[in-house]
């Protein structure tokens, strides 16, 4: 991973050198920091001729002239004022990075163009921005002849409320934190990164406070959990479950509880997947890594509240010894399963971790998170998660925490008609309802296993990896859900 971002806020400037970034409405008006810096007369001039109108995330890159002690000037439009909301200046953050470029040195003159105060929190948003956009996944790249330095562009963001950004930055610098995690997890080559591995990752998180416990082969079979294992028995990659617990809260609180797919590496099984396009299959354990991003955000900012990351880490490979279609295998609750198609596998490793966390923590809620099926992309594309949910309020939250982030969601249905597509001639169901409805069946599959806690499935095959490049991020792994699940935490269950 390289951060290409060192960022830190001092107050409004008088001089700048390097690259300076500043803003322009919809009018081509300069707040009035920029204005003092004399840029306004240039502004103008150069947006008549590049056609520069102001609308929101447009640029304007100018070099600078001689005198100005300036190397470029660079001109981010802001668009309406009224139309600019929290998340926007999120993306105004990736929008300066990635004009930016690789400069040495950046001074962002941040303001709003129409002169009102812009608070602490927005600054720090807009921090987290570029932070954001500065990730890239180049570990094993050599630099090409000529690149020149790969240090960190120094990022200063010139703000008014100086004492204000800092202080919010200090929390939500480790939210950055967890999600560029997240992001290397994904991104991370299976031969390097195994289930033993990836456990050694979440067992990191004992720096920051967080209690890590790691089950074993040995201790998932004294627990019964034969679904899990069924799908770690054809790779020669021995299975872990990891469990981070955060006690921010009271020690009476209940927890919240977030439980992740952590398939390292998915072949299919026996049910082996087309050559085209599987060596993407690296990313299938995107869920645990939202997991234990969100975890290590919890505790970096100290959230005030108890929480529970359970992540189910598996390979699922067809070796000899591999499970079969047409085998049957007893949860951890007891009930049965027919595999009728062993690419079903996510579903088989929440199971026993829904059985698992509901029996022995007794959560406030539980919220698993997946990239289970295909379908869910032919439904909602690359933009939402699709969203399942046996609690009207919490589905509510999520998706206003969605909303807030722009890590959205789409609540799709569950119900007794689809319920009945999973029902088995030998067991008491089959892992797959066949295409039709194939999101909405493998949701069913995991309510099955959920008792009286209230649950929320989130399928993320569409927003995990793979997606459209944003402003906030150009990698092929996003760190989805981190931003979401912390925003949730932050607005509904901290005191």
């Amino acid at each position: 991973m390289t951060d290409r971002a060192s960022i830190s806020f001092t107050k409004p400037v008088t001089k700048a050198s390097g690259t300076l970034v500043a803003f322009a409405g919809a009018d081509l008006t300069l707040g009035p920091a920029a204005r003092r810096l004399g840029l306004e007369a240039l502004v103008k001039r150069a947006a008549e001729t590049a056609r520069f109108t102001g609308k929101a995330m447009s640029t304007l890159d100018l070099i600078a002239p001689a005198d100005a002690g300036l190397d470029r000037l660079v001109v981010i439009g802001t668009g309406k004022p009224e139309d600019l909301d929290e998340k926007d200046w999120v993306r105004l953050g990736g929008v300066a990075m990635g004009a930016i470029g690789k400069a040495k040195s950046a001074t962002i003159v941040l303001e709003r163009p129409d002169g009102r105060k812009l608070s602490g929190d927005l600054a720090a948003d807009f921090a987290l921005g570029v932070r954001l956009r500065g990730y890239s996944f180049d570990k094993y790249k050599k630099p090409k002849e000529g690149e020149g330095s790969s240090k960190p562009v120094a990022v200063k963001i010139a703000v008014a409320e100086m004492a204000a950004a800092r202080s919010a930055w200090s929390g939500l610098s480790g939210v950055a934190d967890g999600v560029v995690l997240a992001r290397d997890l994904v991104n991370e080559p299976a031969n390097v990164l195994g289930p033993v591995e990836f456990a050694a990752k979440a067992k990191a998180l004992t720096r920051l406070g967080v209690e890590v416990e790691i089950l074993g082969e040995r201790e998932l079979k004294k627990l019964d959990m034969a679904a899990l294992l069924g799908v770690a028995q054809g790779s020669a990659r021995p299975p872990r479950v990891a469990i981070m617990r955060w006690s921010g809260g009271k020690a009476k609180d209940q927890p919240l509880c977030f439980i992740g797919k952590g398939v390292v590496f998915d072949t299919g099984g026996i049910s082996i997947k087309p050559s085209a396009g599987m060596e993407d299959m690296k990313g299938d354990m995107a869920g645990a890594a939202a997991v234990t991003g969100l975890m290590h955000a919890l505790a970096a900012r100290k959230a005030k509240t108890n929480a529970i990351g359970i992540i189910g880490l598996v390979e699922n490979m067809p070796d000899g010894n591999a499970q079969r279609p047409g085998d049957i295998v007893t949860a951890k609750s007891g009930l049965t399963i027919e595999i009728n198609n062993t690419d079903a596998e996510g579903r088989l490793v929440l199971c026993d971790l829904v059985t698992y966390a509901e029996e022995r923590f007794k959560p406030r809620f539980m919220i698993d998170l997946a990239t289970l099926t295909g379908a869910v992309i032919i439904a909602l594309g690359h933009h939402h998660a699709g969203m399942f949910s046996t609690d009207d309020d919490l589905a509510v939250a999520l998706s206003s925490a969605g909303a807030a982030t722009g890590e959205l969601v789409w609540r799709l249905p569950l119900g007794a008609d689809y319920d009945k597509l999973i029902d088995s001639r030998f067991a008491d169901m089959k892992n797959t309802g066949g295409r039709a409805a194939g999101s909405i069946t493998g949701a069913q599959f995991i309510k099955r296993f959920v008792k009286d806690t209230p649950w929320v499935h989130l399928d993320i095959a569409g927003t995990a990896m793979d997606s459209p490049k944003t402003e906030i991020n150009q990698s092929w792994a996003s760190g989805w859900g981190v931003r979401l699940l912390d925003r949730l935490v932050k607005d509904k269950y901290e005191r």
